[in-house]
């Protein structure tokens, strides 16, 4: 009799889930809106984990009625205790009794899909930014993933905040002329900078928000402001700074081969700044390897229910990866 399993990939702004075989062939796959309950409530995650579950076995043509042996949550925003509970319960509300359970942040995900299961570290540089890794020896160490107030360096948010910045102190005159004064005018749609006050204070301003003013930075440096070098230059030492930290907590400075994956939005800014990321990296961590993500973090997931209740082998993964078509336009 087949056994099936889920993987939940939750997020800030989206939930994914996938339903295997023990085999790793994905039969369905599913998503729904945001489930870091931290944000949105807990029952509004428990109902955005449940409409992607339900989506995932509709497409699996499995009732409900049919058990999990092994589910993994991956979630935004767990890291304590009460964190784990909140979520076991969650997981008990969605029927999963008697299945194997496990719990952890949405890193840790992202490290399993990003190198395989592989021990290593994975970089993630989105809205917000954190460093996770694992070493052969099942230890594992977080670094960054602080949140707006008091980390996120180097992530987008940031750099959105430094756009901000920039610009007021240019519009003031206590900096050099900047580009990014008419940039941020016309991305916060308004006509001059003292309405900047309503619009950032007032208004809604969300952290998604403020994210969204990081491509600014980029158009900036390729027009030759000669501020933005200095920011750019800062996050990606930032961002070093956590893949090293993380990297000698778990003792990798002393292994041969440091396997580093990148992960997140702020990529998608090409070679002006993965390039210079790459050298950061290379001179924090003489022995980094940097590697594409292999699979999505969803799949990492699943990658991990199925550790629970199977041997990971060379052949499973290598059927996980030819799942990827499949879970991409799911």
């Amino acid at each position: 009799m087949n056994r099936y399993l889920a993987g939940i990939d939750g997020g800030g702004t989206r939930t994914r889930a996938v339903i295997l075989e023990e085999d790793g062939r994905v039969i369905g796959s599913g998503s729904a809106g945001a489930s870091n309950y931290d944000d949105v409530g807990i029952e509004a995650a428990c109902a955005s984990i449940g409409a992607a579950l339900a989506g995932a076995r509709q497409q699996a043509g499995l009732p409900a009625a049919i058990p999990m042996a092994s589910v993994f949550f991956g979630m935004a925003g767990v890291t304590s205790e009460q964190d784990h509970q909140v979520m076991g319960d969650i997981a008990a509300r969605l029927g999963f009794t008697g299945a194997h359970i496990g719990i952890d942040h949405d890193c840790r995900i992202a490290l399993a899909g990003g190198l395989s299961g592989r021990p290593g570290i994975v970089l993630i540089a989105g809205t917000g930014s954190s460093v996770y890794g694992m070493n052969a020896a099942g230890t594992g160490w977080r670094t960054g993933g602080w949140g707006h107030l008091i980390g996120d360096e180097g992530s987008s948010y940031w750099l959105g905040v430094q756009a901000l910045r920039l610009a007021v102190r240019a519009y003031d005159g206590r900096s050099a002329p900047s580009s990014l004064v008419a940039a941020v005018l016309s991305h916060l749609g308004i006509a001059d900078m003292n309405a900047i006050l309503h619009r950032i204070y007032v208004q809604p301003f969300t952290r998604t928000d403020v994210a969204a003013l990081a491509p600014l930075i980029f158009a900036a440096h390729r027009q030759g402001d000669p501020h933005t070098g200095p920011l750019l230059a800062q996050a990606v030492a930032d961002l070093a700074e956590m893949v090293s930290a993380c990297a000698r907590q778990l003792h990798f400075d002393r292994e041969d081969i440091c396997e580093v994956t990148l992960v997140g939005g702020l990529l998608n800014a090409g070679e002006l700044f993965t390039q210079p990321l790459h050298r950061a990296l290379a001179a924090a961590v003489p022995n980094v390897r940097i590697t594409l993500p292999e699979l999505p973090p969803v799949l990492g997931a699943a990658l991990l229910a199925l550790r629970q209740i199977v041997t990971v082998d060379a052949a499973l993964v290598a059927t996980l990866k030819a799942q990827l078509a499949y879970v991409s336009a799911g």
